[in-house]
């Protein structure tokens, strides 16, 4: 079975959790602000909070910015469940608007769902695929709102020839499996605001006045207070010193996993009733997913498509989930109705794309999809 993604994890990677581990100090410390201070580099922001997942980072993120109960935060449904969990986990209300069909929030759309209790747009970058950033600050500016981005998916992404994570003060980033790069599980949140800074890493650390790494490297006793109700949502020196060689490898990872993009764009583009991934202009994608779209038209269904491929022994997923419709969300949401998200979620498919995959394995997925499709 090809799977639909794999991390890059080699042997360099390996190393660095095992010299890390050996030194004693696995939680949060050295590597960590290490870890940190590249990040931020990479990306062109002041600062960089890792925590222990995206989830927590987009928690964090709507606590500093604000957000309380009460308030109201427009997202797209089409995302993956935490983004409107996390709006949940801070008290306040998730709103879902629509999707263009390049599967990004609708800003339209995003514009007639504004009332006196919105306090934030929750902005996703979906599949690796940067979100038009400018219509959004533009609005947000207008009706003085919070931006910001969930970047789960957008590692090493561009918009208008700047990384993803150097435009808001609030932005937030995976580094789950499924991701470009990967620590096992973990977060960063970038932000140029050092008052965000400083409180992001008082609460991802139970409030402590004073961090372990501070205390233990003193040239005399220091004493931490805990100076607000905090969380524990630290990542590890062990993922970090992974997080860091990761990093390295980021631009190279990117580069081969475009090669493979444009494969798959270059062989199916001639196919009627599918449509492929397309970057808009002054983007630029880590393509961190590959989605094909059925139309009407299609040869088969979305699921009969998926089954034909899994019986060739390749793995697939639906297309991007949709919140609203999940049980957790459906009770809340019983009337809502959001064709074109609805549209694109059942009638797409992700198909596998990693480093490395194989020539013939990529070759093999696309003469799949042709003998199916034709």
């Amino acid at each position: 079975m090809i799977p639909i993604a794999k991390p890059f994890l080699d042997e360099e990677d390996a190393r660095a959790a095992h010299d890390t581990i050996l030194t004693g100090w696995i939680t949060q410390g050295p590597k960590v602000q290490e870890f940190e201070e590249k990040f931020a580099n990479y990306v062109g922001a002041k600062y960089a909070v890792a925590v222990s997942n995206c989830t927590t980072a987009l928690h964090l993120s709507l606590l500093v910015a604000g957000i309380k109960p009460g308030d109201e935060v427009i997202c797209p449904s089409m995302s993956y469940i935490a983004t409107a969990n996390s709006i949940v986990h801070a008290g306040a209300t998730p709103v879902f608007a629509e999707v263009r069909d390049d599967y990004n929030l609708d800003p339209e759309h995003v514009k007639k769902l504004i009332t006196p209790k919105t306090k934030a747009i929750l902005l996703v970058h979906q599949l690796g695929f940067p979100a038009d950033i400018d219509a959004f600050r533009e609005i947000c500016d207008k009706h003085k709102l919070i931006l910001i981005e969930d970047a789960a998916c957008a590692v090493g992404s561009m918009y208008k020839g700047k990384k993803i994570g150097s435009h808001s003060d609030l932005v937030c980033f995976s580094f789950h499996p499924r991701k470009v790069i990967s620590t096992g599980d973990g977060g960063m949140i970038t932000t140029s605001n050092p008052e965000y800074n400083e409180k992001l890493r008082l609460l991802r650390q139970h409030g402590m006045s004073v961090n372990d790494r501070v205390r233990h490297t003193a040239n005399k006793l220091i004493f931490e207070d805990h100076v607000l109700i905090g969380y524990n949502y630290r990542l590890t020196d062990i993922q970090a010193a992974v997080g860091i060689r990761q990093l390295e490898k980021l631009d190279f990872i990117i580069k081969e996993r475009r090669k493979i993009a444009f494969r798959y764009i270059e062989a199916l583009n001639h196919l009627k009733h599918i449509r492929l991934p397309v970057e808009k202009e002054n983007t630029f994608s880590n393509y961190q997913s590959f989605s094909v779209f059925l139309k009407p038209q299609a040869k088969c269904s979305r699921d009969e498509l998926m089954q034909k491929l899994f019986e060739a022994g390749i793995a697939t997923r639906r297309g991007v989930m949709l919140a609203h419709k999940s049980t957790a969300y459906l009770q809340h949401y019983p009337d809502l109705k959001l064709p074109a998200s609805e549209e694109l979620s059942q009638n797409s498919i992700i198909i596998p794309l990693f480093y490395p995959m194989k020539p013939e394995e990529v070759e093999y997925i696309i003469e799949k999809i042709i003998q199916f499709l034709s």
